[in-house]
C-alpha cells in the first residue's frame, strides 16, 4: 500500500499553480461533456480521455472519482419539500438510499490526504418506482462556467507549457474564486463532517405546476473539525474509508437536506457563481447512513450517479452541466464495465 504523500503546498506556489495541482491530482471535479457540442469542439470520448492521468486510466474503474466506498441508508422526508416539488420523494415518509462516498481523482489508489475534492453519489428510490440520482461535492461552486471551459482546464492543467494555466486563467477569470477556496477552506478528517452541494441548478415543479429553480446541500450533523495539512499527511492512505466505516459501525450518521430556491436574476446556468447567502432555503428531510460497504462487491459499484435521472416533479434547468455530465458518465460506464476483469470482485460470483 503506498505511503501518504505530503500535502500540496498552498501558499508559495500561488493560486494558479495550486489550481493546476488540484485539478491535475484530482483529474477535475466531474466528468463533463454533452451530445449537443459539435464534434470539432468536444465529444464524450475526448472529455473522458482528458481525465486520464499520464500513466493512463485505472481499468475497470470510474474515469473520475475512482476511489470510493458504498453505503446504504434512508432518506426521511419531512413533507416541507412538497411546497417546491410534486415528487413523491418529498412526501412525508422514509425512502431507501444507496450511495457512495468518493474522492475526485482518477486514481483508485490515491492517498486520501492528497485529494482536495470529496463527493457523495446518492440514489433515493420511491414506492412509485422512480429514482432521484445526484452527485454532490464539497465545493461551494464549480471552478468554471461551461463544459467547454472545464475541458480546456483539464488540458491546461496537464500541459507542459509553464504559461498554460496563466493563459487559461486570463480567459476564464471565474477560476480565481476556486483558487481562493482551495487555498483557504479547511480540510476535515471525515466524510461525515463534509457539506455536500449539488452545484448545478434544477427545476422543481410543485403541485400547482409552478416552477422553482433550485440547488440543494446536505448539511452534516457531525461538527466539522479542521485538520492541518501536516496531521492529514500523517494518516494512512485510506483513512477516510477506514474512519467512515468505523464511525458508522458505532451508529448511524446523518445530514439535513436543504433546498435553496433562486430569486429572479440569479445565475441559474452558471455553476461557477454562488447564489447570495440570503436566498430562501427549506429543510426537506434527513439523510441517514446506516451501513458502509467496500466497493468491489458493494451495491454502488455499478451504479451511474447520473444527475439527469430525476423523478416526476423535477427536471433539468438551463444549466448545461447535468446533461454534459450524463454523456460523460455513460461513456465512463461503458468503458469500465467492459474492463470488469481488471477490477475483480473479492467474492466469486458477487453481483452489485
Amino acid at each position: 500500500m503506498p505511503q501518504p504523500r505530503q500535502m500540496p503546498a498552498r501558499s508559495a506556489l500561488g493560486s494558479l499553480v495550486l489550481i493546476a495541482v488540484v485539478i491535475g491530482a484530482g483529474a477535475g471535479v466531474f466528468a463533463y461533456t454533452a451530445g449537443w457540442f459539435s464534434p470539432q469542439r468536444l465529444t464524450p470520448d475526448r472529455l473522458v480521455d482528458a481525465l486520464a492521468p499520464p500513466t493512463g486510466p485505472a481499468l475497470g474503474h470510474r474515469r473520475n472519482h475512482a476511489k470510493g466506498i458504498c453505503f446504504t441508508g434512508v432518506f426521511e422526508a419531512n413533507g416541507a419539500g412538497s411546497a417546491l416539488s410534486q415528487a413523491q420523494v418529498f412526501t412525508r415518509g422514509q425512502y431507501p438510499v444507496l450511495g457512495r462516498f468518493n474522492l475526485g481523482t482518477p486514481d483508485p489508489n490515491a492517498p486520501d490526504a492528497t485529494v482536495r475534492v470529496r463527493g457523495m453519489g446518492l440514489q433515493i428510490s420511491t414506492p412509485n418506482g422512480q429514482e432521484w440520482r445526484s452527485a454532490t461535492i464539497n465545493l461551494p461552486f464549480f471552478p468554471v462556467a461551461t463544459p467547454q471551459a472545464f475541458y480546456d482546464l483539464l488540458i491546461a492543467s496537464g500541459s507542459k507549457d509553464p504559461d498554460a494555466m496563466k493563459t487559461f486563467a486570463g480567459a476564464h477569470p471565474e477560476i480565481a474564486a476556486f483558487g481562493a477556496w482551495a487555498k483557504s477552506a479547511p480540510w476535515t478528517g471525515s466524510y461525515a463532517e463534509e457539506r455536500f452541494n449539488s452545484i448545478n441548478s434544477f427545476v422543481f415543479v410543485d403541485n400547482s405546476g409552478a416552477d422553482h429553480v433550485v440547488r440543494w446541500s446536505l448539511l452534516p450533523a457531525a461538527q466539522p473539525v479542521a485538520v492541518s495539512n501536516e496531521d492529514l499527511a500523517k494518516r494512512g492512505p485510506d483513512f477516510l474509508e477506514q474512519e467512515i466505516s468505523e464511525r458508522v459501525g458505532k451508529g448511524p450518521i446523518s445530514w439535513t437536506m436543504a433546498v435553496t430556491a433562486a430569486d429572479p436574476g440569479d445565475p441559474t446556468a452558471d455553476p461557477s457563481k454562488a447564489w447570495p447567502a440570503d436566498r430562501h432555503a427549506i429543510e426537506v428531510g434527513t439523510l441517514t447512513v446506516q451501513k458502509v460497504l467496500p466497493e468491489p462487491d458493494g451495491p454502488c459499484r455499478d451504479i451511474n450517479f447520473d444527475p439527469t435521472v430525476l423523478p416526476a416533479g423535477m427536471r433539468t434547468s438551463d444549466d448545461p452541466f447535468p446533461a454534459a455530465r450524463s454523456s460523460a458518465y455513460a461513456k465512463s460506464y461503458d468503458r469500465r464495465t467492459a474492463e470488469a476483469q481488471d477490477y475483480p470482485r473479492t467474492t466469486t460470483g458477487a453481483k452489485p
